[in-house]
C-alpha cells in the first residue's frame, strides 16, 4: 500500500498543504512544534478516525476554521480470487483509490472512491496505516481500551465479517445499558442478553484467533528488538470467565450487579490481552523503554500479519524515531522495513543517524512556518 498524495487543510498549523511521497522511505524534518507530526496525524486520522494524540475536537482543527479536511490517494494491490488456470505472478496488479474526510470535531462527512460513506469505519477499513509514536507505549502500559483497539483494527482489515459483528455487539450493548439504567424488567433484558451473548461469543472467537496468529511474529520481533526480556507470549482475556460459562450465563449472573451500576460489567467490551514474560512478572514491571520496544514489536507483528493476509504491507508511520529509539534499534527497525518494501514515513528534527547506513531511496520534506516543502537530496 503506497500513498501517492496527501492533502491537509486546516489541520493544526496547516492551512493548505499537499504532499507527494515516494514509495519507500519518506523523511519529514522540522523544528520542534513546526508541525511535522501533524502530517502523520492526518494519515492516522483517515486510518483510525482519530489522531494518535487524541480526538479531533481536542485542538486538531486549525484555530478559526470550521473544520479540517484530509484527502488521500493511494495505490494498493488489487485483491480477488485467482483462477486456478492462471499462473502466479511475481508482481501484484495495482489499483488506485482515494478518500476524503471533513471533520469539525463534532460532525463529519466522508467519501471513498467518489461515494459518500455512512460510517467512519468504512474509511478506516480502507486505508491501512500502522503508527509508532511517543505515546505508543500505552499499548503495553496503558488501559485495556488501547489493546482492544489494536486487535479490532487488525480484524477490521483482515476479517470481512468482523465489522458488522462489532457493530452488532455495540448496538446490543447500548440497548442493554439503556435498559439497565431504566431498571427494566427481566423479560426485556432476556432478549438483549441473548443477542449480546451470541454476538459477543462470535466476536471473542475472532479476537482470540487473531491474537494467536500474531504470536509467532511477535515472538520473533521481540527476540530481535528486546532479547534481554527473554521468551514472551500473549494471552487473551475475554472479559468474563469464559472457561467456566458462556457469555449469556455470565450476563445473567451479573444482572443484579449491572442493574445497580447501570451498565454491563462483563463481556468483550471489557476484554484485554496480557504479556507473558519469563523474566518479569508482567507488563507493570517493564521500564518505559522496554514498553516502547514491546509495543513496537506488537505493531510490526500486526503489520507483518496484514502483509501475509493481504499481499502488501500497510503504510508505516514512525513519529520522532530518533528520540524514541537508540541508534542500534533504529537501524534494526529500518533495515526490517526496507527489506519488506513498505512505504514508511519518518519524522524528526533531523535525519535519524541510522539512515546513513541504509542503501535505500529516500524522499525528503521539510516543515517550516505552515509550509511542507520537498527537499532535494545533497
Amino acid at each position: 500500500m503506497r500513498v501517492t498524495r496527501l492533502d491537509l487543510r486546516h489541520l493544526r498549523r496547516f492551512t493548505d498543504v499537499s504532499l507527494r511521497p515516494g514509495p519507500g522511505l519518506n523523511l519529514i524534518t522540522g523544528d520542534n512544534g513546526a508541525g511535522k507530526t501533524s502530517v502523520l496525524e492526518g494519515l492516522h486520522l483517515m486510518a483510525y478516525g482519530r489522531s494518535f494524540r487524541g480526538r479531533v475536537r481536542d485542538g486538531l482543527v486549525e484555530a478559526g476554521a470550521p473544520a479540517l479536511e484530509v484527502f488521500v490517494e493511494w495505490d494498493e494491490a488489487a485483491r480477488g480470487r485467482r483462477p486456478a488456470a492462471l499462473p502466479m505472478v511475481a508482481e501484484p496488479t495495482w489499483r488506485s483509490r482515494k478518500a476524503g474526510l471533513r471533520h469539525s470535531g463534532q460532525d463529519w462527512t466522508g467519501r471513498l472512491d467518489g461515494q459518500a460513506v455512512g460510517h467512519l469505519g468504512e474509511l478506516c477499513a480502507a486505508l491501512a496505516v500502522v503508527s509508532f509514536d511517543p505515546g505508543s507505549h500505552a499499548l503495553v502500559s496503558g488501559g485495556s481500551e488501547h489493546r482492544r483497539r489494536y486487535l479490532d483494527w487488525g480484524l477490521f482489515h483482515v476479517e470481512p465479517e468482523f465489522l458488522p459483528l462489532w457493530r452488532r455487539y455495540a448496538r446490543a450493548l447500548k440497548q442493554r445499558n439503556a435498559l439497565l439504567k431504566a431498571r427494566a424488567r427481566d423479560a426485556q433484558l432476556d432478549a438483549w442478553d441473548q443477542e449480546l451473548g451470541e454476538a459477543g461469543e462470535a466476536l471473542t472467537r475472532h479476537r482470540q484467533l487473531y491474537l494467536d496468529a500474531l504470536v509467532p511474529g511477535f515472538e520473533a520481533l521481540m527476540a530481535e528488538l528486546a532479547s534481554h526480556l527473554g521468551p514472551v507470549g500473549l494471552r487473551y482475556l475475554p472479559g468474563w470467565r469464559r472457561e467456566e460459562m458462556s457469555l449469556a450465563d455470565a450476563l445473567l449472573l451479573a444482572r443484579d450487579r449491572d442493574l445497580v451500576s447501570g451498565h454491563t460489567t462483563v463481556g468483550p467490551h471489557r476484554a484485554d490481552w496480557a504479556l507473558q514474560l519469563s523474566s518479569l512478572p508482567g507488563r507493570e514491571a517493564l521500564s518505559r523503554g522496554q514498553a516502547k520496544l514491546t509495543a513496537l514489536a506488537a505493531l510490526l507483528a500486526q503489520a507483518e500479519h496484514y502483509a501475509a493476509d493481504r499481499g502488501e504491507w500497510p503504510v508505516v508511520a514512525l513519529d520522532d524515531l530518533a528520540s524514541e529509539l537508540d541508534r542500534a534499534h533504529q537501524a534494526r527497525v529500518l533495515r526490517h522495513l526496507v527489506a519488506s518494501g513498505a512505504q514508511v514515513f519518518i519524522t524528526g528534527t533531523e535525519a535519524p543517524a541510522a539512515l546513513a547506513g541504509l542503501d535505500a531511496p529516500l524522499t525528503l520534506f521539510h516543515v517550516e512556518q505552515g509550509q511542507l516543502l520537498p527537499v532535494q537530496p545533497a
